[in-house]
C-alpha cells in the first residue's frame, strides 16, 4: 500500500466525522440556549464527568453486561441457527414461531423480562441477548441453507467426521453471513444496553444519561451521548478487525476471482 492510498483511505475515513464536529463546534460556538450549549463546553465536562469516578462504577459495567449478552446471543444464535438450517423438517416447523419473536420489539420485553428476571444485571443481560440474537440466528439459518449442495455429498463421499464437517464445512461456509448478522447484532446490543439501563437501575451509562437529564445538567448529559457514539466506534473497529481475520479466506478469494 502507497502512501498516497493510505492518505486517501484515512481522508476517507476521517472526512466526514471531522466536517460533522467542525459544524457542531461552529453551529453552537456562541449558544445562549440552555439546551444545546456550546460543543467546547460540553467536552470541557467529559474528562471529569466519566473519567473520574463513572469509568469502574458505570462505563465498565455497561461493557461488561453488553459483553456478556452479545456472546451468549451469538452462541445461542449460531447454534439454533446451524440446526434449523441444516434440518428440513426443524426449519418448516419453527420458521413461523421464529417469524412471530422476532417481529417483538425488544424494548417492549423490558417490563416481562423484570418480573421473571428482577431488576439486576441478569435482566439487562436477557434484554441484550433477546434482541441481539435475532440478527444472528436468521443470518445463520440462509448462511446454512445456502452452502453448496455439491460440497455437502463430497464431505459425505469422503466421510468426514460430524465435527469436521460442521467446522470445516458448515461454519466455515457460513461465516461471511453470520458475520453479517453479527454485526448488526453489535449495533442493536449497544441500543438495547442503554434501553435496560433506563429502567430500574442503579448504575451505568443509560442511568447515567437519564439522571443528568433530569437533574438539568445538560453538558453532562450531552458528553454521555458522545461517549456512547466513540464506544460503538471502539467496537466497531475491534469487531472489523476480527472480522478481517475470520474471513480472510473468503476476502482472499473475492480478490482472486475479480482478478480472474
Amino acid at each position: 500500500m502507497t502512501v498516497l492510498t493510505a492518505a486517501r483511505k484515512a481522508l476517507l475515513l476521517l472526512g466526514m466525522p471531522v466536517l460533522l464536529v467542525a459544524a457542531w463546534w461552529l453551529a453552537t460556538a456562541n449558544s445562549t440556549d440552555f439546551f444545546w450549549p456550546p460543543l467546547s463546553t460540553i467536552l470541557g465536562t467529559f474528562d471529569d464527568t466519566w473519567f473520574h469516578g463513572r469509568l469502574g462504577t458505570d462505563v465498565l459495567p455497561s461493557l461488561g453486561r453488553l459483553l456478556a449478552g452479545y456472546l451468549l446471543a451469538l452462541v445461542l444464535g449460531v447454534g439454533l441457527g446451524v440446526a434449523i438450517g441444516s434440518v428440513r423438517v426443524l426449519r418448516a416447523l419453527l420458521e413461523p414461531v421464529l417469524e412471530f419473536f422476532r417481529a417483538i420489539p425488544s424494548p417492549v420485553l423490558v417490563p416481562v423480562l423484570m418480573l421473571f428476571a428482577g431488576i439486576g444485571s441478569g435482566m439487562k443481560i436477557l434484554v441484550i441477548v433477546s434482541g441481539c440474537v435475532w440478527p444472528i440466528l436468521l443470518n445463520t439459518v440462509e448462511g446454512v441453507r445456502a452452502l453448496d449442495e455439491v460440497l455437502r455429498d463430497t464431505a459425505r463421499c469422503y466421510r468426514m467426521r460430524p465435527h469436521s464437517r460442521l467446522v470445516h464445512l458448515v461454519l466455515r461456509g457460513a461465516s461471511p453471513q453470520i458475520t453479517a448478522g453479527a454485526r448488526q447484532a453489535l449495533s442493536i446490543g449497544i441500543i438495547l444496553m442503554v434501553i435496560s439501563e433506563m429502567f430500574a437501575a442503579s448504575n451505568g451509562v443509560g442511568f447515567t444519561i437519564i439522571q443528568f437529564q433530569r437533574g438539568f445538567s445538560i453538558p453532562q448529559m450531552w458528553s454521555g451521548i458522545i461517549l456512547l457514539g466513540l464506544i460503538g466506534i471502539v467496537l466497531s473497529a475491534a469487531f472489523h478487525i476480527v472480522e478481517t481475520r475470520v474471513l480472510s479466506w473468503y476476502t482472499g478469494l473475492r480478490r482472486a476471482q475479480r482478478e480472474g
